[in-house]
């Protein structure tokens, strides 16, 4: 993403007082690093090399600081894994890599 904040705002410029949005981004942590783009994109070669630049990755509160001047807050974060052994995707606790925040403009 070239420029989050205007995203941000036309995203939430989309909404109707009292309307939702479901947003899916990647997490600025070293973990995410290490495993979403130096696993995937150099050990697993899941992704082509350059998919994801690492300083793009949106941490949840930078998110809810980008929501919140448009009137939108996060009311939900869960985070999602993989899990390899069973070869599927979960919702989890853990933010540190991918993440999905629910947010709702104010009426």
């Amino acid at each position: 993403m070239t420029d989050l904040g205007a995203f941000l705002a036309a995203s939430a410029n989309l909404l109707k007082p009292g309307g939702a949005m479901v947003l899916s981004t990647l997490n600025r942590t070293l973990k995410s690093l290490a495993l979403a783009k130096i696993g995937v994109e150099y050990i697993l070669r899941w992704l082509p090399v350059g998919t994801h630049d690492w300083r793009k990755f949106v941490r949840p509160s930078e998110l809810a600081s980008g929501l919140r001047p448009h009137g939108v807050e996060i009311v939900g974060l869960e985070g999602v894994t993989f899990e390899p052994m069973r070869d599927r995707w979960q919702l989890s606790r853990d933010l540190d890599i991918n993440y999905l925040a629910f947010a709702v403009k104010e009426r």
